[in-house]
């Protein structure tokens, strides 16, 4: 399975194969292959219902991954292993799907895989996004955080010319100094208030934000 962060805030590559779906439906303890007969024969019944919780489908919402942006896997989320949460999972693209939630940390973006086994059993895994948020702090998609798929009000950005900004911590802890912070969102340019200095892309239902100098 390949996964990578998108939105342009994290980018991650992950290679888990076959093996990887194997490892998470084998996992002590989450009930998987509790179907198959002792004799070897797969005694499985059609109506048998399938493991939930960890391993069941891969990223479910409440479920969690390892650390690691280039590799992770799926783990327990009472494991030390466990870095962050999915908050919200959809198939598809996030172009064409529903937008992940305000407080998102990072999104993965997960191809496609039709491997001989998988966590829920049926040969694939449809391609689809996980919306992340890490178990810790800080939490880089909070408002003023510096980061996260999404530009929120609350978040602080710095001036890239051509009509370009990007976000930044409002606390300067990030490696630019912010500029100007998005105090409202609002459906047109005209809903802004008077102090606006710059209008910030947004998207959604208010894909407007007003800015003004920090």
């Amino acid at each position: 399975m390949h996964v990578r962060s998108g939105w342009g805030a994290l980018a991650a590559l992950v290679a888990a194969g076959t093996a990887l779906l194997t490892g998470c439906q084998s996992a002590p303890g989450d009930g998987a292959g509790a179907e198959g007969g002792a004799d070897g024969r797969g005694a499985e019944s059609p109506t048998a219902p399938r493991p939930s919780g960890y391993g069941a489908v891969f990223l479910a919402v409440d479920e969690c991954s390892s650390f690691g942006r280039t590799s992770f896997t799926e783990v327990s989320c009472a494991s030390e292993r466990a870095a962050a949460r999915v908050v919200a999972r959809h198939d598809g693209t996030v172009r064409d799907g529903p937008r992940c939630p305000a407080t998102t940390d990072f999104v993965l973006h997960i191809s496609e895989q039709r491997p001989s086994s998988d966590e829920d059993g049926d040969g694939a895994v449809p391609r689809g996004y996980a919306c992340m948020r890490h178990l810790q702090p800080p939490h880089p998609g909070d408002p003023g955080g510096g980061g996260g798929p999404r530009t929120i009000v609350g978040d602080c950005v710095y001036d890239l010319g051509d009509g370009r900004v990007r976000e930044t911590a409002c606390d300067g802890s990030g490696r630019q100094e912010p500029e100007f912070e998005v105090t409202k969102a609002v459906g047109t340019r005209s809903d802004c208030p008077a102090s606006t200095a710059l209008y910030v892309r947004l998207g959604g239902t208010t894909p407007v934000g007003c800015a003004r100098p920090v």
